[in-house]
């Protein structure tokens, strides 16, 4: 597994690197998105989006589970299993049509739901240290 640490001090920072992940998301992907509250993980999303090519405002989809985007260069879908209490809620949802299908999925509170998270996934974990200043990100990202 590779490992890449990522520090940003700039909510653009954090911003920019999800452009930049977006920009290089393929068909199928799985990103699994993890960190406390406030951390950045929809700052991050919004600029995922943006690497897709998706205008429209991206929120997280906290009381719909998941959120669909068709405007950009591949289909996004916008997880946020935060509520889940069990995962066969995701069966419910038909999340096996959104992980397997065309488009790429990001999944914010992913560990919730690490029991059906699929093995190639990329894992990119957001944490403070207010040590080092209040906008300091330390983003972890570990791939095959």
């Amino acid at each position: 597994m590779k490992k890449e640490v990522i520090d940003t001090n700039k909510y653009e920072e954090t911003f920019e690197l999800g452009v930049k992940y977006g920009e290089q998301a393929q068909k199928g992907a799985v990103i699994c998105l993890d960190g406390d509250l406030g951390v950045g993980k929809t700052v991050f999303t919004q600029g995922f989006a943006k690497g897709l090519g998706i205008q429209e405002p991206i929120n997280s989809p906290t009381f719909t589970i998941v959120q669909e985007y068709h405007e950009g260069r591949l289909p996004f879908y916008h997880f946020d299993v935060y509520r889940i209490s069990d995962v066969s809620e995701m069966d419910e949802i038909g999340y096996e049509d959104y992980f397997f299908g065309e488009g790429v999925c990001l999944i914010e509170w992913a560990s919730v739901i690490e029991d059906i998270i699929p093995e190639n996934s990329i894992h990119i974990t957001i944490e403070k240290d207010l040590e080092k200043g209040f906008d300091y990100r330390r983003i972890t990202v570990e791939h095959n």
